[in-house]
């Protein structure tokens, strides 16, 4: 049996996983764990691309926030992503605990959570990358007032989530182009590029 190019196979599926062709997608990693079992990125992937199919939401958050961590470090990584699957157990109500108003009521994850329902828990966990970096998987932060999404965006670059808040801001700078907090936002998002690099 001819082994498979991994690299290139491993491209090919990553093209179907944000090309939402989790099937294909699946079918590649799975192609990539017969030659090479050891490969993390393919087993994790794998996983990743069977919630997809099976319609769980923040799978493919998850897959994005991966590729962003193997950017920086890939063994890393592995490790984040594979906790982060084993703490979800292939559900998401293990994440819940982490969303509790004062009164010890958890937040809803259907809809998602108001921003200011979660300004509440990032000011009661006193962490907004840990708290951000709990949620983004599992539900989505509802903000509809302009100052709150500035907000927002300037803590995911305060908390190192620039790439993130890059796209934000180029979806938002095509809505309002003149803006001038927007602007200064991407301002500082530059410096800090200039800087790393």
């Amino acid at each position: 049996m001819k082994n498979i190019s991994k690299y290139r196979t491993l491209k090919t599926a990553n093209d179907y996983f944000s090309n939402e062709e989790y099937d294909k997608a699946l079918r590649s990693y799975a192609l990539v764990l017969r030659d090479h079992p050891a490969s993390k990125f393919a087993y994790n992937s794998a996983i990743l691309s069977e919630m997809a199919m099976s319609g769980e939401n923040g799978a493919s958050a998850l897959f994005d926030y991966y590729t962003v961590l193997r950017e920086e470090n890939k063994e890393e990584a592995d490790i984040i992503i594979s906790e982060i699957l084993d703490s979800m157990d292939g559900s998401l109500d293990t994440l819940s605990d982490v969303f509790k108003d004062p009164t010890n009521e958890k937040i809803a994850f259907e809809d998602g959570i108001a921003y200011s329902e979660f300004k509440a828990v990032v000011d009661q966990e006193g962490d907004f990358r840990r708290v951000f970096e709990n949620i983004m998987f599992s539900t989505r932060v509802i903000i509809t007032e302009k100052d709150d999404f500035i907000d927002f965006l300037s803590q995911l670059l305060d908390s190192g989530f620039n790439e993130m808040a890059l796209n934000y801001l180029e979806g938002a700078l095509s809505v309002y182009p003149n803006d001038e907090k927007l602007r200064n936002l991407l301002q500082k998002l530059a410096k800090e590029e200039t800087i790393e690099n």
